[in-house]
């Protein structure tokens, strides 16, 4: 999937050499640094004259949103959206349409040169261009590599007077270059409140867990979670949540299983991890019979 409109710039052309840049003051690369200049001259001299291609694990992005604004700063504010005359000018968003679309699309080209194979990226936009940026992104990167519309909670739009929905967030678009990206899971304790209020079991050693369906919502037409399991059937119009070896195991690891008047008996040497943990699974049955 792709747009097209005129002048779009072929794949070669874009990533065609170009001669050294110069940056303010020394670069060094794979150190710290801040480069003063063209982003895309920037880009190719990572690429080309630093030899970074394929080398960058993770880029985040904040580029302009096609606003056709000027801002401003001034010393004495913290936001860099200013009309004072007195205030210098920040940068100029003006650059609007196929115009802005093609001057992004160059920079992602580049920039996906740059990622390497387990690299992510995100960028950061707002509703009123992302839905063209991400079918960008999706020509460039590939739709397969889409993993997240990630929703940036901005205002209260207390002072929203338009006869729509409240402008409340940005967007950001997370893609990866293959399926090999590093992905690290965001994890942290329970506090002892949550414990409580998740946890409300109490097994006979005064261990907290809790349960959860066995079963998930729909019939599956392929494999075999829509199968027999211990004698018996997912209830009418589910599945069973996993694969019957997959609940072979977990039934060996010690899951103790809940029911209703047809219910399983239950395994003995019950083996629950500790409530703090936040990947402590018990699970619950509803059979029904064949």
């Amino acid at each position: 999937m792709m747009l097209s409109y005129e002048n779009k710039e072929d794949v070669a052309l874009i990533l065609k050499q170009h001669s050294k840049a110069s940056f303010n003051g020394d670069f060094k690369p794979l150190q710290n640094n801040l480069l003063f200049c063209d982003n895309i001259i920037g880009l190719k001299a990572l690429l080309y004259d630093y030899s970074m291609k394929g080398k960058v694990d993770l880029i985040y992005i904040d580029p302009p949103f096609a606003t056709n604004t000027k801002f401003k700063i001034g010393i004495n504010k913290v936001s860099t959206i200013s009309s004072s005359k007195d205030d210098v000018l920040a940068y100029s968003d003006t650059l609007t349409g196929y115009e802005f679309i093609e001057f992004l699309r160059k920079r992602l080209v580049l920039l996906k040169e740059l990622l390497s194979d387990e690299g992510s990226i995100y960028l950061h936009i707002d509703y009123k261009i992302g839905h063209y940026v991400k079918i960008v992104m999706d020509e460039i990167f590939g739709i397969e590599n889409f993993k997240n519309d990630i929703t940036r909670i901005k205002c209260n739009p207390k002072n929203f007077k338009r006869k729509a929905y409240g402008n409340i967030k940005d967007l950001i678009l997370f893609y990866t270059k293959t399926n090999k990206a590093i992905w690290n899971e965001i994890k942290e304790p329970y506090a002892d409140k949550d414990i409580t209020r998740l946890f409300k079991k109490i097994d006979s050693n005064n261990r907290r867990y809790t349960t959860i369906p066995i079963h998930a919502p729909g019939e599956t037409l392929n494999g075999n979670t829509s199968q027999k399991w211990k004698g018996l059937y997912p209830p009418k119009g589910r599945h069973w949540r996993s694969s019957l070896s997959e609940l072979d195991k977990l039934e060996e690891q010690g899951m103790k299983i809940h029911g209703t008047k047809n219910k399983i008996e239950n395994p003995q040497n019950l083996n629950l991890r500790p409530a703090t943990e936040k990947l402590l699974k018990m699970f619950i049955l509803h059979p029904r019979k064949t």
